[in-house]
């Protein structure tokens, strides 16, 4: 690729990357076709879905009563799939549309730096990030993470934008940090923190409408769950106890083993008792903090704030997976992987830079061909990573359909209500509401399940070859081949 170059341009000691952008290959455009194409042609038509998504979606399918939702939640999946919802049930109708939302946010968040690091940069930073087995299996379902990460990643951009005194880039600032803090209050939280310590120290940030941007995204973000917290809670206080509560215990711990135990999997590592993946596998995730400090160290002037930045934000969306819960997901640290693939391109890029600059044809050769080697076999293996993952994904999934078609079989007909074992996702699947005893997930007493009961079909799931819970011991048993669980169904919802 030919690249034309000029001198580096420079507004208050922030500096934008040398040379015009270059009409050649796009690059960022064929990264973005690649991440939808697999969406669309490996988890449309495989994923249905799961049990966090069914919380999510319940909250804004107008067919299907809402399933509960606990004080660490925040809505702003709801805005994503509201449109779609609105019209029709389906789940790849869904699954598609989420599919061109994340694949044009990621051009979109990406493309944001190409003033900054460059095309090819930018390029590499956006493989890097779609080509990890977390973002590929996220891209198309109804959860937060991807998408703080994506906000983050235009957030970051949108600052240093700003200092090179692009009037709309303060809105940009706003507008990202909302959509953050919107999808996850927390992580909307430890992303505005960084930017506000950039914005105090950094003298290039130091201006009040950067501030101002940060904090009243920040602010627009968390507004609707500060006020559903003195709606349901009776206060942000209680709120915050309650989530600490449901995350079982917050607090001042280590849970980066937890992380790297599950860094291949399970999709939720609660508890985390998992042996840990090979070492091999895990070499790139041990590998990244020194990569970050090198590119730290040798980033060029120009990029040396658009280096370090990302960085700070990384660490600070990483701080309360990796010192607070109890327990691990994969998709925890998408955010933070998000904002580390943008230095760690550049170190990358400047390797094969200067190699290519060397004398000596077979030096050039040498380090050209393990940096393609070491990628190539990175993604390579962070596809067939996925590929295990959407496996086991597709057949928990699947035994939801069918214990929910089991179930309607069995009797249960709208309006309906699941409890027990897997409640929300089976009782989504079969039309009816869920709820729970007991658990992080507890929102009927009793009494009111029995008053439900002698009013509509109600079903307790157990894990097969379970006993009935004591209320249910009359109940009539149902089996459901096939799922790993059993049901006892109500008297009156005999068929």
């Amino acid at each position: 690729m030919t690249v034309r170059v000029r001198t580096a341009g420079t507004v208050h000691g922030v500096r934008a990357a040398p040379g015009h952008e270059p009409r050649g290959f796009p690059w960022l455009l064929l990264v973005t076709a690649a991440y939808l194409l697999v969406q669309l042609a490996l988890v449309l038509p495989r994923l249905n879905l799961g049990w966090d998504e069914s919380v999510y979606v319940s909250q804004v399918d107008p067919r299907i009563p809402a399933a509960y939702f606990s004080a660490p939640r925040s809505r702003g999946i709801g805005f994503l799939t509201a449109p779609v919802l609105a019209v029709t049930g389906s789940v790849p109708v869904l699954r598609a549309w989420l599919a061109l939302l994340s694949a044009a946010a990621l051009y979109g968040a990406f493309a944001l730096w190409r003033p900054l690091i460059g095309p090819v940069r930018c390029a590499l930073a956006a493989a890097l990030f779609a080509g990890l087995w977390t973002t590929q299996l996220y891209g198309s379902q109804a959860m937060p993470n991807l998408w703080v990460g994506l906000a983050a990643v235009a957030a970051v951009a949108c600052l240093q934008r700003a200092a090179l005194g692009q009037r709309r880039a303060p809105a940009g600032v706003f507008l990202a940090v909302a959509v953050a803090t919107l999808m996850r209050l927390s992580d909307g939280v430890w992303l505005a923190l960084p930017l506000l310590a950039a914005c105090l120290w950094h003298r290039p940030f130091r201006r009040p409408p950067l501030v101002a941007a940060v904090v009243g995204g920040l602010a627009a973000g968390a507004l609707q769950w500060v006020v559903e917290a003195y709606v349901r809670w009776g206060g942000v206080l209680h709120r915050l106890d309650v989530s600490s509560a449901t995350e079982g215990g917050m607090g001042l711990r280590w849970a980066g083993g937890a992380l790297w135990r599950s860094l291949d999997g399970p999709l939720l590592c609660r508890p985390c008792t998992v042996p840990p993946p090979p070492l091999a596998a895990t070499l790139w995730w041990l590998a990244l903090p020194p990569l970050l400090i090198a590119a730290c160290l040798t980033a060029p002037a120009y990029r040396r704030t658009a280096t370090w930045l990302p960085v700070l934000c990384a660490v600070g969306l990483s701080v309360p997976y990796l010192f607070t819960l109890p327990y691990a997901a994969p998709r925890f640290l998408l955010p933070a992987y998000a904002l580390a693939a943008l230095p760690v391109a550049g170190l990358v890029t400047d390797i094969a830079v200067r190699a290519r600059g060397r004398p000596g044809r077979g030096r050039r050769c040498l380090t050209l061909t393990v940096l393609c080697l070491l990628l190539g076999a990175h993604m390579g293996q962070q596809f067939a990573v996925f590929a295990h993952n959407l496996r086991g994904s597709e057949h928990t999934t699947r035994r939801y359909l069918l214990a929910a078609a089991q179930l309607r079989k069995g009797g249960l007909h709208e309006p309906c209500l699941v409890t027990g074992t897997q409640a929300p996702p089976i009782g989504y699947a079969a039309r009816c509401a869920s709820a729970n005893l007991g658990g992080n997930n507890r929102s009927i007493t009793l009494t009111a399940l029995g008053e439900r009961a002698r009013r509509e079909p109600v079903a307790v799931l157990v894990t097969e070859g379970s006993p009935a819970p004591s209320y249910a011991r009359h109940w009539r048993p149902l089996t459901l081949p096939g799922t790993g669980l059993a049901a006892f169904v109500a008297p009156r919802t005999t068929p």
